[in-house]
């Protein structure tokens, strides 16, 4: 294990960093606790009342400047369903499979993180 004092954005963080041999690379290993800075946490949007659908995810932080579908609107894949503004640009985001809009998770203006469920599609 080696063990490092990092500094991002003016705060220092100790990692610890462990050396893996390629034969147990892919096997799960448990994470050293970390602690990280606090943040407030994104709301989670409800997805347990839709399941078996596709989640259409937020592929970065940022802001939904649009939605441009409506639950029952049927989609192509690739068809933009939001605008999404991160880093002061405008980025669509598409359908990743052709189907039926089953639940929009977010509105207009809602701040998002990576990962966030923005939709489902079935």
């Amino acid at each position: 294990m080696k063990r490092y004092n990092i500094t991002v954005n003016g705060t220092p963080y100790d990692v610890v960093v462990e050396e893996v041999d390629a034969a147990s690379a892919c096997e799960p290993s448990a994470p050293a606790a970390v602690p990280a800075p606090a943040a407030a946490p994104a709301p989670k949007a409800d997805t347990a009342a839709v399941s078996g659908g596709t989640n259409v995810e937020s592929p970065m932080p940022g802001v939904i400047l649009d939605v441009k579908v409506n639950v029952g609107d049927t989609v192509t894949e690739g068809q933009a369903l939001f605008v999404l503004e991160a880093m002061k640009m405008e980025n669509d985001v598409n359908a990743p499979c052709a189907g039926t809009v089953a639940s929009i998770n977010v509105s207009k203006q809602a701040s998002v993180e990576t990962g966030t469920v923005l939709a489902v599609i079935k």
